[in-house]
């Protein structure tokens, strides 16, 4: 969310992780995870029309692949954009 203020003007997410939508809606039910839900709430304040949706992993390969490609990497990696960098792979098809 950090880096999407800085790069886009999106405003809606998506997360194959519906117990991320759960602690956003209800922060107050997940305690142990107070700190890093400020956070969220402190950066939704930043996006007009913010909005976080639930996207299954079986319609959302391609992004799962990016984000599995990224993290073999060992390094911090940030990419915002709207289509693939010509030096990630792309995911076999199928």
């Amino acid at each position: 969310m950090e880096n999407m203020l800085q790069h886009s003007p999106c405003q809606s997410f998506g997360t194959d992780c519906k117990e991320l939508i759960a602690m956003i809606k209800e922060p107050q039910e997940w305690p142990s995870f107070a700190t890093e839900l400020e956070k969220i709430e402190t950066l939704q304040i930043c996006f007009p029309e913010f909005k976080i949706t639930y996207v299954p992993r079986a319609r959302n390969q391609m992004s799962d692949f990016l984000a599995k490609t990224a993290r073999t990497f060992h390094r911090e990696l940030l990419f915002i954009g709207c289509s693939i960098p010509v030096w990630l792979p792309r995911p076999p098809q199928t």
